[in-house]
């Protein structure tokens, strides 16, 4: 399920790529500056698809960002680009894959190759950097950091079951790293787009974007 999600949003991000160049050749909206939605905050629930390095498998959720304008006219002046600051929430699922007996002991559940299940709950921060390269696309990039907070489900410390230290776990664990994602929009109208973002830590969002 892993390499799937990684084929599925390689796909994706190939057909984005494919599809914005040959757009943005149909028109000249990149070569002028501000011609492009003006919003105040732009709204963007979206699904997701994490394989994150801080736990084992696939991992499924829901998410959302809610980005602010900080200028319509962006670092470059002679292009049409924008500067927002982008803040979210995102929550991921991944499933554990249950008992792998050590025949040594058969009334406990635990042995070789076993993980339980964990969510992850992370909060981006990241600058948005938006360039508006034809009539319906733009494309953007965001760096920045995220806060993650990890809650470990192991069945541990239980009649029949090992000590919870035998997994190395000791409770729930919250961190802060780096992050980048990029990602695209196909814009129905001024109001709506399509939004796709790919990034670290690893993660393929699906959504809808509302202007403001």
């Amino acid at each position: 399920m892993r390499h799937t999600a990684r084929c599925l949003s390689i796909i994706a991000v190939l057909g984005l790529a494919c599809a914005t160049p040959r757009a943005a050749r149909a028109d000249d909206t990149i070569k002028r500056p501000g011609d492009h939605p003006h919003y105040s905050v732009e709204l963007e629930p979206h699904g997701l698809i994490a394989w994150s390095d801080q736990w084992v498998g696939t991992g499924f959720g829901l998410g959302g960002r809610v980005s602010i304008a900080l200028t319509h006219d962006g670092f470059v002046k002679s292009i049409n680009n924008s500067v927002a600051i982008g803040f979210g929430i995102d929550w991921a699922h991944y499933g554990g894959n249950g008992c792998v007996y050590d025949p040594r002991f058969p009334n406990y559940c635990y042995g070789y190759g076993y993980y339980g299940s964990a969510d992850f709950i992370q909060f981006p921060i990241v600058m948005q950097w938006n360039f508006y390269v034809a009539e319906h696309w733009s494309v953007f990039g965001e760096p920045g950091l995220y806060i993650w907070h990890g809650i470990y489900n192991y069945p541990c410390n239980a009649p029949g079951l090992p000590n919870c230290a035998y997994y190395g776990y000791y409770g729930d664990q919250t961190g802060v790293g780096p992050a980048f994602w990029v990602g695209g929009r196909y814009h129905f109208s001024d109001s709506v787009s399509l939004t796709m973002r790919l990034g670290y830590p690893d993660l393929l969002t699906i959504g809808v974007s509302f202007f403001l």
